[in-house]
């Protein structure tokens, strides 16, 4: 029987310290890195999606950094494609893949090779009536809708995140079956790869104070013109990039609806409540291995143990 291919997972909350860890980590392994982030596979939006620059690089080769415009569309069925393809890239180079990145649900239809093809024409009609009733009605309405047939679901969707609202009630009406209750069963998938899927946690003050913090440089940075040049350009603020968190709170302090204090305000309101939900997505997966960097006097001892359990899991 053929060996399974080897691939690293390394995620976890929104300011938790991914990015340096991940360099050391593909050092160490031989690896190259797959984001596996939402947001940062757009160009031009730098500051809100605290995107890796080339120096922190450090010359380990990145996939999904910087690749579409915002205008264009990424989704599970996107990043699952991109992922695979630059997957088989690196393995023909004799390397790991290491994935990098916050976004869970992408993660899970990798590495449990979960079919997400939209192709049935039902399927666009359906979900063209839910964007007009988001339109019409707001998204509260569709939120509301959804608590109704899946409130379970709502633990891991925010209800300003239209796209995963629209989703799930898709998913509702097209196969009558709670989006909750088949993410549930798609866990218990087997995975074709031998894989090592690391969650990094801290303890929840010092993530939340480094989300403040990293808000705070945000702005001193240039956020509030980032975004101004993103509307400049054409990039409206109904596209899936321009709601993304960073972004839709400085649009709206930029059309008035809001304070430049209000809208940072929300920002890390939001960003924290973000930075929740991805722990309550990560504590569901059945196969993972936490490392709180709590229990560590620094990353050199992570990386150690990150080595150990490679090794005892044949990754390297």
């Amino acid at each position: 029987m053929e060996d399974k291919k080897k691939l690293i997972i390394l995620t976890g909350p929104t300011a938790v310290g991914k990015t340096k860890l991940s360099i050391e980590t593909a050092k160490m392994l031989n690896a190259e890195i797959i984001s596996a982030d939402s947001m940062q596979v757009y160009k031009y939006m730098d500051i809100g999606t605290a995107k890796i620059t080339k120096d922190e690089m450090e010359d380990i080769t990145h996939y999904m950094v910087d690749e579409l415009e915002p205008d264009e569309e990424f989704n599970v069925v996107v990043f699952k494609y991109l992922a695979l393809k630059y997957m088989d890239e690196i393995y023909k180079k004799g390397k790991i893949p290491l994935i990098v990145g916050g976004t869970g649900f992408y993660i899970q239809a990798l590495l449990y090779d979960i079919d997400f093809s939209e192709s049935d024409e039902n399927n666009g009609e359906i979900r063209r009536k839910l964007e007009e009733l988001a339109d019409t009605k707001g998204a509260q309405f569709l939120y509301n809708r959804l608590r109704e047939v899946d409130p379970e679901s709502l633990e891991t969707i925010h209800c300003n995140n239209v796209k995963k609202i629209i989703r799930a009630l898709e998913y509702y009406e097209i196969t009558g079956e709670k989006i909750s209750k088949h993410n549930k069963e798609q866990r218990n998938n087997s995975s074709p790869y031998d894989f090592l899927y690391l969650v990094l946690n801290d303890d929840r003050q010092k993530i939340y104070d480094r989300i403040d913090k990293r808000v705070d440089i945000m702005i001193e940075q240039g956020l509030v013109q980032e975004v101004k040049g993103l509307l400049d350009k054409g990039f409206t603020k109904d596209l899936v990039s321009m709601q993304g968190l960073g972004y839709k709170e400085i649009v709206d302090y930029l059309e008035g609806r809001c304070s430049l204090e209000e809208a940072i305000y929300i920002l890390k309101r939001d960003t924290r409540h973000f930075a929740k939900r991805q722990l309550t997505w990560f504590r569901r997966e059945k196969i993972t291995t936490w490392i709180d960097k709590s229990e560590y006097m620094n990353d050199e001892e992570i990386l150690n143990d990150i080595r150990k359990m490679a090794v005892d899991k044949n990754i390297i």
